[in-house]
């Protein structure tokens, strides 16, 4: 039994709700950016995946990762699923990394970022390029893939900041049981 008010419990959901409703929209903003024009442009949903992967658990981490890489799917014309199989498996494992072992903070988000990022860009030069053995095909790799990577990197800045701000105003804050609260006193009068 959690040591909330009834009040807080209303105010709990609204906040839940109002940051997966703003998660949705920024997912689907990203996915209307790489939609648009024919330049290169960075996957932006690798970073805000990987941003929401911090904040949640597993199952919704998966979730989002396996939402995000079937509309990257759908925007670079890719097999369906590729990419959700891809960024369904570094979303888990994300969310695992930080709720085990590492903190909220950029340096870490930006080298999960590069590493997610690089790792995606590696996979399908490979598999839609080098694997078929076409005719100057380090071109390719050259003129796309690692232009793209760098666009990639490079907008995890603003993605992060943009979910540091929703998280800040609308991430839940836990509430101690009663067991924890009589745990953590005895730990505290111990010492």
């Amino acid at each position: 039994m959690k040591i909330k008010a009834s009040r807080e419990r209303k105010t709990l959901i609204f906040k839940n709700t109002m940051r997966w409703f703003i998660y949705i929209v920024i997912i689907l903003m990203g996915f209307t950016f790489m939609m648009s024009g024919r330049l290169l442009k960075p996957v932006v949903l690798i970073p805000v995946s990987i941003c929401i992967a911090m904040n949640t658990k597993e199952l919704q981490s998966a979730f989002t990762g396996t939402f995000c890489g079937f509309l990257i799917d759908i925007a670079c014309g890719r097999i369906f699923g590729y990419n959700a199989v891809i960024l369904t498996i570094i979303c888990t494992l994300v969310s695992l990394l930080y709720t085990n072992y590492l903190r909220k903070k950029f340096i870490n988000f930006f080298a999960i970022a590069f590493v997610s990022s690089f790792i995606s860009g590696m996979l399908d030069y490979v598999f839609y390029y080098n694997i078929w053995d076409y005719e100057n095909v380090k071109s390719v790799l050259d003129t796309i893939t690692m232009p793209v990577f760098a666009y990639t990197v490079i907008s995890a800045l603003p993605v992060y900041l943009l979910f540091m701000l929703v998280n800040k105003f609308l991430m839940p804050e836990r509430h101690l049981t009663i067991a924890e609260a009589i745990k953590i006193n005895r730990e505290d009068n111990s010492q």
